[in-house]
């Protein structure tokens, strides 16, 4: 292959990559205004400051981990909300948004499957709902975290990789930024966010009016 085949095929392939991550992203865009359905609770789901309510700033957070070498997630859990979920792979529906898990599981969270597996480099994408018609799910309170909180999955390696959080952010979907949101925060690192509805539920357009974006970063594995 001659230089400006190799250069042509380059080329190519950035064009495809950056194609393909502009139309996830526009998809992310889709899921977080309402096209999962996810109707309202009761109780409706926990809320909080839409500029970022779980910073970083006055918390000492640890150094991040290398990268691990890529592995399925099996398993969520995330201590200060007792919450142990399955974690399934999920693909993008017609309309280019990730599939959540079916309502008739609300205890399990989806992964973005042809995205970046928990603990390699890049930011994994996973989703949950909120809420059911009758009961919380899986990520009810995912807005109480705050920035020092643990995140730890368990892969199919047999290794458990474990995220701090650094950020946690309620936005609201009128002039949603979804490469702020769901984008690798620094090059290199192994990200985490973890994604559901959030603020209130909007009788009208049968969605809710925010998202809830946890941010987190590997840094270490174990317990």
């Amino acid at each position: 292959m001659s230089s400006d085949e190799y250069g042509h095929s380059s080329a190519t392939g950035r064009l495809v990559t950056v194609l393909a991550w502009t139309l996830l992203l526009f998809g992310l865009w889709l899921w977080g205004r309402g096209v999962t359905g996810v109707p309202q609770s009761p109780a409706g789901p926990a809320t909080g400051d839409v500029a970022g309510i779980g910073r970083a700033e006055a918390v000492r957070l640890p150094p991040a981990a290398q990268p691990l070498a890529a592995a399925v997630p099996q398993r969520l859990d995330i201590p200060q909300l007792a919450v142990t979920a399955p974690v399934v792979a999920r693909g993008l529906d017609a309309r280019g948004a990730i599939e959540p898990p079916p309502f008739d599981q609300p205890g399990v969270v989806g992964w973005y499957g042809s995205g970046t597996k928990p603990g390699a480099a890049g930011a994994a994408l996973l989703v949950g709902h909120v809420d059911t018609e009758t009961r919380p799910a899986v990520f009810y309170k995912l807005s109480t975290l705050r920035a020092g909180d643990t995140v730890r999955v368990v892969r199919a390696d047999g290794r458990v990789a474990r995220f701090t959080v650094d950020d946690v952010r309620v936005l609201p979907r009128d002039d949603f930024d979804a490469r702020t949101a769901y984008g690798p925060r620094k090059p290199g690192r192994a990200e985490l966010r973890l994604i559901t509805c959030g603020g209130t539920f909007d009788r009208a357009s049968h969605s809710y009016t925010a998202n809830v974006i946890v941010s987190a970063y590997l840094t270490g594995t174990g317990p």
